[in-house]
């Protein structure tokens, strides 16, 4: 009778934990992603050896880097993504993409327009570098 009882409070504390697992479902939010080509008009070849640098900023605070990418590059246009966790993003920050190629560490391409994403509802974007001078 002693492991009937047992068996029983096991089974009903079993059942109760399933019931309630069940109750309890949390979904995480969908992460948020941004996605574009990074080019240039000029009609020019990119020497060997070059690099690029994109990266998602915050355009009303200098220096603040959201996320970034830096890899060799040997033509443009470059796609690019990046899948940021939805925690990251602010409604009230004003997020663009930049970009910027170069070669022996000095720029040679970068952008110098505003391309604004993710809080204008833009997630695709095709950002336009311009020949450093």
């Amino acid at each position: 009778m002693l492991k009937l009882i047992h068996w029983l409070k096991l089974s009903v504390f079993a059942l109760l934990s399933v019931m309630l697992s069940a109750c309890v479902t949390v979904e995480q939010p969908k992460p948020v992603i941004v996605n574009g080509y990074a080019g240039y008009l000029e009609k020019i070849a990119l020497p060997q050896g070059c690099k690029i640098n994109i990266a998602i900023i915050d355009f009303n605070r200098p220096g603040v880097i959201i996320s970034q990418k830096n890899f060799d590059v040997a033509r443009a246009p470059v796609p690019f993504k990046f899948i940021l966790p939805a925690e990251l993003i602010s409604s009230g920050v004003d997020y663009g993409v930049v970009a910027m190629i170069t070669y022996n560490g000095k720029a040679i391409f970068q952008t110098y327009d505003k391309y604004r994403v993710i809080n204008n509802d833009k997630y695709t974007t095709e950002v336009l570098m311009k020949r450093v001078k």
